[in-house]
């Protein structure tokens, strides 16, 4: 089983990503982590990542999910995976489907989560290119940020176990 917590920056991906993988006691992976040297540069000083930078990123994250999957892991990412055509291309090939959980919130309220974020290299006033290059799913797992933690963990981790 492959869960991949999806969402703009801020939306809380990582900590509740985090939290579910303990409880089920399943491997963790963020994706921020198979960002190349060169990406994270560029979001440091404040340029939003473009297609052509998020591709081979894609790759290394999707070998991950396979590598997962060859091995019979169970494991949860956190990947922002905002647009169709990257949860399409981490989803192909799979040998199972990929369970999408996405983490919707407001503009305003995730901006104030960056804004009191410290020691992260996504800044704030990115956020709106997130925001526009967005497309929400219809599918998989939607939790609403504003829900207590606890409860998207609970919610989370329950649907989890059944798949």
């Amino acid at each position: 089983m492959i869960a991949v917590i999806m969402g703009v920056s801020g939306c809380g991906k990582t900590t509740l990503g985090e939290r579910c993988a303990e409880k089920l006691r399943i491997g963790y992976f963020e994706a921020d982590g198979f960002h190349p040297g060169v990406n994270i540069k560029k979001m440091r000083s404040g340029v939003p990542l473009n297609d052509d930078d998020r591709w081979p990123w894609l790759q290394l994250i999707k070998d991950k999910i396979m590598a997962c999957q060859t091995a019979g892991e169970s494991a949860v990412f956190s990947c922002s995976a905002l647009k169709e055509s990257y949860r399409r291309f981490l989803q192909d090939g799979l040998s199972e489907p990929v369970n999408w959980v996405y983490l919707r919130g407001s503009f305003e309220t995730i901006y104030e989560r960056l804004e009191s974020r410290q020691g992260h290299y996504q800044k704030s006033d990115m956020l709106q290119s997130q925001f526009e290059a967005l497309e929400e799913p219809d599918y998989g797992i939607i939790l609403e940020i504003d829900m207590p933690l606890d409860e998207k963990v609970k919610t989370l981790s329950d649907t989890l176990k059944k798949l």
